[in-house]
């Protein structure tokens, strides 16, 4: 699975995708500092099998602390989008090509209105940040619109004279995009266009691109710079933006990572507290953990929560433990739950053996649960924390 990290320039999309990541990128206060996309790990938080099996764990893929589990999802952070970014406007399309495989959005919106339409800092305050929420939302759209436009009478006619069906045509034209059969569907239900494509008018294909956005691209507002953000942008985008919104301070919690990286501080990712452990900070860096600490009295930085808000709620994922040995919950090294994935909720244990390699998959005989001890059946549906060995035919 994999989150795009998306907004206009110069909101913080770089800062808060290295704070989720520790990836060293370019971060500077003037706009397109970011121009190939940024790849890299986040990781969410997941309670760990070995609290229930009273066993100690050894993380292969991520860390472990006090039962907590931290589980990587990808990360794209994708340069700032301008208006008329879909027409190719400051490289708008091949920013947007960038986003294809993304399965859902954070939105990176500069809550303190610093900063304007293209980027470039103004008065806090000046900008209205409910304003780049809907600015985001038409590019997507009209960026989907876009693909769906060329040739579409052409292709209209002929569903309608040959009685093909319709979803299945726009989904093969938005496969790039990581649409689905289903996204199509309910898009369908959703704008109600009309049964015949050729009647359709270019409101009701808008229409129909945006319900497609929405439930293709499922989005969270990140309300960044919240540490100097008026309350009443906070309430806006709360009230009327239509997403979920988390309260977001990206800097700080780069700050902190950082800090604990090298050892000046204790802190673990999502906490509202550190530890400080080193007595040899300077003025400058104590004045600065102490506006973080009085920050962190009121709100979390948000960007732990955004991550997880995204994997859970908008993607409804899952973790799962595959393991070789159900009895010892080993790999075949030894290692004890070593490897933590994200599956989408409904996922049978043949997705799962698809996600640790095609072969296992291709070769899928059965699976058991570690918990009964019991095989399970090809209709089973993983459950969150889970811990499944997976039977597959040797090629």
């Amino acid at each position: 699975m994999q989150i795009g990290i998306v907004g206009k320039p110069n909101v913080g999309k770089s800062t808060f995708f290295s704070a989720a990541s520790q990836a060293n990128v370019e971060m500077a206060p003037y706009p397109f500092t970011t121009i190939k996309a940024n790849r890299g790990i986040g990781y969410v938080r997941g309670r760990c099998p070995e609290t229930d099996f009273g066993v100690k764990c050894n993380p292969n893929n991520a860390t472990c602390v006090d039962g907590t589990r931290f589980i990587p999802v990808e990360l794209l952070d994708v340069a700032g989008l301008v208006p008329d970014a879909w027409k190719g406007k400051g490289l708008g399309n091949s920013f947007l090509d960038e986003l294809r495989q993304a399965d859902a959005l954070i939105h990176v919106v500069d809550a303190s209105g610093g900063t304007d339409a293209d980027g470039n800092q103004v008065p806090p305050g000046t900008r209205d940040p409910l304003d780049d929420v809907r600015f985001l939302e038409r590019e997507l759209t009209m960026w989907i619109k876009s693909i769906l436009d060329k040739n579409f009478q052409k292709t209209a006619k002929k569903i309608h004279l040959e009685g093909l069906k319709v979803e299945v045509m726009l989904q093969e034209r938005l496969s790039g995009l990581g649409v689905t059969l289903g996204d199509i569907s309910a898009a369908m239900r959703a704008a109600d266009p009309g049964e015949d494509p050729s009647l359709w008018s270019d409101e009701s294909l808008l229409k129909l691109s945006d319900a497609i956005r929405r439930i293709s691209k499922p989005m969270i507002i990140v309300a960044n710079k919240a540490d100097i953000a008026p309350e009443e942008n906070m309430k806006r985008l709360r009230d009327a933006s239509g997403y979920k919104v988390v309260p977001c301070a990206a800097e700080y919690e780069l700050a902190l990572r950082r800090a604990s990286k090298a050892g000046a501080i204790a802190y673990r990712p999502g906490d509202r507290e550190f530890a400080m452990h080193s007595s040899s900070l300077n003025e400058r860096q104590l004045n600065a953990l102490g506006r973080i600490r009085s920050f962190l009295s009121r709100n979390d930085t948000g960007v732990q929560k955004a991550l997880e808000a995204a994997a859970f709620e908008l993607l409804s994922l899952v973790s799962v433990y595959p393991v070789e040995d159900e009895n010892a919950l080993t790999n075949h090294d030894g290692m004890v739950l070593p490897d933590a994935f994200l599956v989408r909720k409904g996922s049978g244990p043949r997705d799962l053996a698809y996600r640790i390699h095609t072969e296992i998959g291709s070769n899928y005989i059965t699976a058991i649960n570690a918990r009964t001890k019991k095989p399970v059946g090809h209709d089973y549906e993983i459950r969150d924390g889970d811990v499944i060995k997976i039977v597959a035919r040797r090629s």
